[in-house]
């Protein structure tokens, strides 16, 4: 039978239409930009910084790779990036939203990198890129926003040269049951109420809380990596499964 198209989405806990999410996400990260790196930090304690340092240790970036860090944010991957490919190698740190990736190259540019690192504003369901023009595709804590995942993760497949890897940090479910209580306290009494008294914005907090829920878990994740093309799929949790990186191989 032939594959109808969904009719709805989840965003957060709310059911939108597909062509909805995508502006909604872009709402939600125009409003937090200005302060998006002061609640990770408040949020994570700071461990998100150790997180993404360990992402990046594993990733296998060398020197002279082309890279495409995708959702980048507000920099942080792409800065990690950059200091692996040296002069040789390219990153570009890429974005849906102008407001967070404009955040994104003034930090990168304070820091003082700047001759290694390009910008894009770009949907990862539709990449204007060439089939096979990096070595590795990275997407930290951006997927689970992405409207239609499995058109995200061909698209990554497609960037990807032969041999290239694609590397996946992101929220995730939680194996502990004791901690998840905690942690699901924590997400929607805690995180709602800093995201309100520091950002002046309960709302998206709220949301973001709600997307991790609504994202695959990650036996689900891999399969649907392998379904993109992707070989030798593996994941790897982090903080019991709050996190998990996932990483595959173009074949």
């Amino acid at each position: 039978m032939p594959e109808t198209t969904p009719t709805t989405t989840h965003f957060g806990y709310r059911e939108v239409a597909p062509q909805e999410k995508a502006e909604l996400v872009r709402e939600v990260f125009s409003s937090v930009a200005g302060k998006y790196d002061v609640m990770n930090d408040l949020m994570s304690l700071g461990v998100h910084r150790l997180w993404k340092w360990d992402f990046m240790a594993n990733s296998g970036i060398r020197t002279g790779h082309q890279v495409l860090d995708l959702a980048g944010g507000t920099g942080d991957i792409a800065a990690l990036a950059s200091k692996r490919v040296g002069e040789r190698g390219r990153v570009i740190l890429s974005d849906i939203n102008a407001d967070m990736l404009g955040i994104g190259r003034q930090r990168l540019e304070d820091q003082g990198i700047c001759g290694n690192v390009e910008y894009a504003l770009v949907n990862a369901e539709q990449l204007p890129f060439a089939s096979g023009k990096f070595d590795a595709v990275t997407i930290a804590f951006g997927l689970r926003n992405v409207t239609d995942k499995g058109a995200a993760l061909r698209e990554m497949y497609r960037v990807l040269r032969p041999g290239g890897s694609v590397h996946i940090l992101e929220f995730s479910t939680v194996r502990i049951a004791s901690l998840k209580k905690i942690y699901d306290r924590y997400s929607f009494s805690v995180l709602p109420l800093l995201g309100r008294l520091i950002a002046n914005d309960a709302d998206s907090y709220r949301y973001l809380a709600e997307s991790i829920r609504r994202h695959p878990p990650q036996e689900e994740l891999a399969n649907m990596m392998q379904q993109a093309g992707f070989s030798q799929v593996r994941f790897q949790d982090l903080s019991a499964g709050i996190v998990a990186i996932h990483s595959g191989l173009h074949a």
